[in-house]
């Protein structure tokens, strides 16, 4: 599976995860920014409670991302058929807890702590695995940059290019494959979105084991495959 393609695929499980984790536990968790701002605004309107709710959402981000580079950089040495599959494997389980845990519990108080930090934590994870997967071309968790580029690009498409002044003046050209991949990874995000928030609001937590699947399915052949070829080294 190309880079592109891994990209598109889990663009559409960040913002299913995204929005249907909206629904079930009321907070955002695929980016940053708003959380960063929700910190410094309760920070001015002394709510202490939701600064310290908004720390350990992003500390839990930071945490998924450093994980993801952790096992990346383990599989590197170890098995690079397998590297990147290790924390997209991971992922899997964590929706797949989250999907379990949160359906036993319902709105326990004690998993409805967890599921924050929890949900951030898997965000994190999957946008630095995609992110040293490309090259940091793509991102999947967050659309702004993503959004920004179109604009740019969308821009020098339409910028004009005659000049009778400067006829030999370098042409602005658009990058029409990048605007591509772009608005494929924000229109799976969102269409991510709409499913998740219909899966979500009817069946509760136990939709992100169907995108737990979708993962397992993604990884299985590395890991599996890897494995075989292991024992078949041995042998």
């Amino acid at each position: 599976m190309t880079d592109v393609l891994l990209g598109i695929v889990l663009a559409f499980i960040a913002g299913a995860t995204n929005a249907g984790g909206f629904l079930a536990i009321g907070q955002y968790t695929s980016h940053m920014t708003g959380i960063v701002s929700a910190i410094a605004d309760n920070l001015a309107l002394g709510v202490f409670g939701a600064v310290g709710v908004g720390v350990v959402a992003m500390i839990a981000f930071v945490a998924g991302a450093a994980c993801s580079a952790v096992l990346i950089n383990w599989g590197r040495r170890n098995d690079r058929t397998k590297q990147y599959a290790y924390p997209i494997a991971l992922e899997a389980l964590l929706l797949l807890a989250f999907g379990v845990l949160g359906t036993a519990s319902r709105e326990a108080p004690g998993f409805m702590a967890l599921a924050a930090p929890l949900l951030c934590f898997i965000m994190g994870l999957q946008n630095a695995t995609i992110t040293k997967i490309s090259g940091s071309r793509i991102r999947t968790t967050h659309l702004t940059g993503m959004v920004t580029d179109i604009g740019i690009e969308l821009g020098k498409y339409a910028y004009w290019h005659r000049s009778k002044e400067q006829p030999d003046a370098p042409r602005v050209k658009a990058d029409l494959k990048k605007l591509s991949i772009l608005l494929r990874i924000v229109g799976m995000f969102f269409a991510g979105g709409v499913v998740g928030a219909l899966g979500f609001g009817h069946l509760g937590y136990i939709f992100s084991i169907p995108l737990a699947a979708v993962l397992f399915i993604l990884t299985s052949p590395r890991i599996v495959g890897g494995a075989a070829g292991a024992r078949g080294r041995k042998a």
